[in-house]
């Protein structure tokens, strides 16, 4: 099973009596599932059962949902009249008409052009129906969706499996030169102590005694097995698949710890110069897994 990424566009189209929803869908990397949904007013009701299909496909990254709606129907507006008022309207005109002495000239033309008279309104929705082409097109769009988001994940898996194995060949280097650190260690101490001392004799004992002390602060083996582990973990997760990405980002952010404590112990160039490198590619590993579901 590959890994995911969590940055993708889907879309989704259905079209059924006259009535044609349009679901657009865009993710990007987030710590957890969080949802922004845009809905036209005749569709607001959906919006839980958007949420609930969204959580059963997916678990991380912020998606924003665009819902559009178009009503392609001959008679999607009915024209309908509020009689109460239009017999108010004539029960007033006739008051005037006698109170006023003047003629009655309200005819139906003239009532149908009076306020609020008339109503335009759009045809009363069957909730079933709209709620049935919704996720028709909801369900096209998370499909299209998913299917980026693997294909990048593919990508992706490869580039951070490579740097991996880089970093695991690095780990290799500088545990190979790690012993050479207090053996050097020795050799520049003997000699600057004999440049200082000159025919003063040395005491071997206690000099090493002081390298064994340096030793145990230098020493680095403990780290390097450690980063051997995670490299390890890290290779086993992320061959496993699925939705890892928090488990791989634990993982590196122990690796980055290990690196730096290699780091602070080490006075030699070429490790210093290994450590710097282990760092470096940890970094883009950390990078490249922000965007893995």
């Amino acid at each position: 099973m590959a890994v995911n990424s969590m940055t993708g566009y889907g879309k989704g189209v259905c079209e059924k009596d006259g009535i044609k929803i349009t679901v657009e869908l865009k993710s990007v990397n987030h710590r957890f599932l969080d949802l922004t949904i845009k809905l036209p007013k005749v569709l607001s009701y959906t919006e839980d059962t958007i949420r609930k299909d969204m959580k059963e496909n997916f678990s991380r990254s912020h998606v924003d949902i665009f819902v559009n709606i178009e009503d392609n129907r001959e008679d999607k507006n009915q024209i309908t009249f509020d009689y109460d008022l239009i017999n108010a309207y004539i029960e007033a005109s006739k008051k005037v008409s006698s109170d006023c002495f003047i003629k009655d000239d309200l005819t139906t033309s003239k009532v149908l052009s009076l306020p609020d008279v008339v109503k335009n309104s759009p045809k009363e929705e069957d909730e079933q129906l709209l709620l049935s082409i919704l996720e028709e097109a909801l369900n096209t769009a998370i499909a299209n969706i998913k299917k980026m988001r693997a294909t990048e994940g593919v990508a992706m898996e490869k580039d951070v499996v490579s740097k991996v194995a880089t970093i695991n060949e690095i780990v290799k280097k500088i545990e190979a030169a790690a012993p050479g650190m207090v053996e050097n260690h020795f050799v520049k101490v003997r000699e600057r102590i004999k440049e200082m001392l000159e025919d003063v004799n040395i005491d071997e004992a206690r000099m090493l005694n002081e390298v064994a002390m340096y030793t145990d602060k230098v020493c680095v083996d403990e780290e390097i097995q450690r980063l051997k582990s995670h490299v390890a973990h890290f290779t086993e997760i992320i061959n496993k698949g699925g939705i890892v990405g928090k488990q791989l980002d634990f993982i590196v952010q122990e690796m980055n710890r290990e690196a730096n404590t290699c780091g602070s112990k080490c006075n030699d160039i070429e490790v210093s110069n290994n450590v710097i490198a282990l760092k470096n590619e940890i970094e883009k590993v950390r990078e490249q897994i922000q965007n893995i579901e």
